[in-house]
């Protein structure tokens, strides 16, 4: 699809350009463009100095139609998973290249607005707060926007520069900078958030993911901490060192098949709570407190369900 859309965008193109922009060797762009015409895809190729590849009488892909908003709107969607997925950070790239010129920035600065981080904090989080969508844009568009924030019963207005947002566990996060520096605020706190026309520019050197690992290191540094011992198949272990993050550390295997984990949340009962849907998946070995939970956890449901 990136090799489509360049095409599209730079008309004739070499093997070797395209190589250059997709990151791939010279070999495998040629392949792609083989692939291509294999496909179907009215694609040929011009021989000698000044030749290249080129579509047949300006064949389009339906995907160079989108809107600048529709564009905006694909790559707030695929630049989570990209913070997760080396592949699909790499496609991401891939395509933002591939772009017109017209709304590629936008684009871009909509694959970098979001990050998602999937172990909570014990918050109860449900839909995403209704101002989501409206920072989403201002993100998006570098918009200053002044905040009515609201916390302990009291109000205040901030002036801040959106700088991305963080969904940990439906529970959403704006990190912003303002007057005092890098700030962060609950998004469920946000009581208004309106545009004072005025742009900024996000520090060259920031980069959201890390801001927000930084973030999560600061606030867990004065969290109480349960860490439990757990017992789980080498199979299974990566699926849920996946699901816990950072949460989750590998000891190394015990020898008949399973490895040592250990999964660590501000109170046993969050530990159970993160486990209990493993089932007999996982052993919890230690401690006494997190077995006791999952028992009560279990019971509970078999006397509902019974």
């Amino acid at each position: 699809m990136a090799t489509l859309l360049l095409m599209q965008n730079r008309g004739r193109v070499t093997a070797a350009e395209l190589a250059a922009e997709l990151e791939v060797s010279v070999a495998t762009a040629r392949r792609d463009l083989e692939a291509l015409s294999t496909a179907g895809i009215p694609v040929y190729s011009l021989p000698g100095r000044g030749g290249g590849w080129e579509l047949v009488g300006g064949a389009r892909t339906n995907l160079s139609g989108l809107t600048a908003p529709e564009a905006q709107a694909l790559f707030l969607l695929l630049g989570p998973a990209a913070t997760a997925a080396p592949g699909v950070r790499s496609a991401l790239r891939k395509l933002l290249r591939a772009l017109p010129e017209t709304f590629r920035t936008e684009a871009e600065a909509a694959a970098d607005a979001v990050v998602i981080d999937p172990v909570g904090w014990g918050g109860q989080g449900t839909a995403a707060p209704p101002l989501v969508e409206r920072l989403q844009r201002a993100v998006v568009r570098r918009e200053r926007v002044e905040l009515v924030y609201e916390r302990a019963g009291e109000r205040s207005r901030r002036r801040v520069d959106p700088w991305g947002l963080v969904d940990k566990d439906a529970l959403w996060y704006l990190i912003a900078g303002t007057d005092r520096g890098q700030r962060t605020f609950r998004v469920d706190r946000i009581v208004e958030a309106t545009g004072i026309g005025e742009t900024f520019e996000r520090p060259a050197d920031f980069e959201l993911s890390a801001a927000w690992e930084q973030v999560v290191d600061e606030v867990e540094q004065h969290r109480a901490t349960t860490s439990a011992t757990v017992l789980i198949s080498e199979r299974l272990a990566p699926i849920l060192q996946h699901q816990q993050g950072r949460h989750c550390v590998v000891d190394g295997p015990i020898g008949d098949g399973r490895v040592q984990v250990r999964i660590t949340a501000p109170t046993p009962l969050m530990v159970a709570q993160q486990l209990a849907g493993w089932g007999s998946a996982v052993d919890v070995v230690e401690p006494p407190s997190v077995r006791d939970e999952l028992g009560r956890l279990g019971s509970e449901l078999v006397e509902r369900y019974r």
